[in-house]
């Protein structure tokens, strides 16, 4: 009689963020506000996370520590085996332009450039860049390319923007309310583009917003309250940003 097969082991997710005890306390005058109260967290290669809260719950300051544009009060954030909150200035900048991309709620692209030029500012400094033909394909926006900033609509921009995040093919991409100024339908297709770049180049993308609804796309939604991890659910069904019921 043969053995029974030994079932697989399921393949254990890497870390690609570690942080332990995380507080960030600003001193405002004479009141001190503490923006992150302890905070635990880890991120997984190629996941997709939301950080769900409301304003003020300290979620902008957690990327902010994550992507290296800030560090903490206290408490330790590791990125793969490098202990960011060990680094200088210089080390910090060189993480950011080596391994993060970023997107925030406004597009912050140069008027007098196209789309095309926004896009290779990022290419030019990077190691193994993407073209800024392929970015810009990525996201939709092959027949824009050179169409200046004023001829193109909110969410083109927006995708814009993200080409330029993806261009320099960052490990992580971080997305600070990236659909804050957009209506509904082109912020659906601003969330599709970003869902695009998670899927197929493997980016582990966090995405900060206070909207519910886009948590469904996540892999995992992690919310915020007052400093502090309220709570962490796992979607066993993620749905596409056309799916999603505004």
């Amino acid at each position: 009689m043969s053995p029974l097969p030994h079932p697989e082991k399921p393949t254990p997710q890497k870390s690609v963020f570690h942080a332990r005890g995380l507080t960030k306390t600003y001193d405002m005058g004479e009141v001190q506000v503490q923006a992150l109260r302890g905070i635990d967290l880890e991120l997984f290669e190629k996941e997709f996370v939301v950080l769900l809260g409301p304003s003020g719950s300290g979620k902008s300051t957690l990327l902010n520590i994550l992507g290296g544009l800030d560090v903490p009060t206290s408490g330790t954030v590791h990125y793969l085996d490098q202990n960011l909150t060990a680094g200088n200035d210089a080390a910090l900048t060189r993480f950011r332009r080596e391994h993060v991309g970023f997107i925030f709620q406004f597009y912050n692209l140069i008027p007098s450039l196209t789309a095309r030029e926004n896009v290779s500012l990022v290419t030019e400094i990077a190691l193994d860049p993407l073209t800024p033909e392929e970015a810009l394909d990525i996201v939709g926006l092959k027949d824009r390319m050179d169409h200046f900033p004023s001829q193109l609509s909110g969410g083109e921009q927006q995708r814009v923007a993200i080409a330029r995040a993806i261009a320099k093919r960052p490990e992580v991409l971080l997305c600070d309310e990236p659909t804050g100024a957009l209506d509904v339908q082109t912020g659906m297709v601003v969330l599709d583009a970003i869902a695009r770049v998670n899927r197929d180049l493997g980016t582990t993308t966090a995405v900060i917003t206070h909207n519910q609804v886009i948590s469904q796309m996540a892999d995992r939604v992690i919310s915020l309250s007052d400093g502090q991890i309220s709570n962490i659910e796992h979607n066993t069904h993620k749905l596409s940003a056309a799916e999603l019921n505004w």
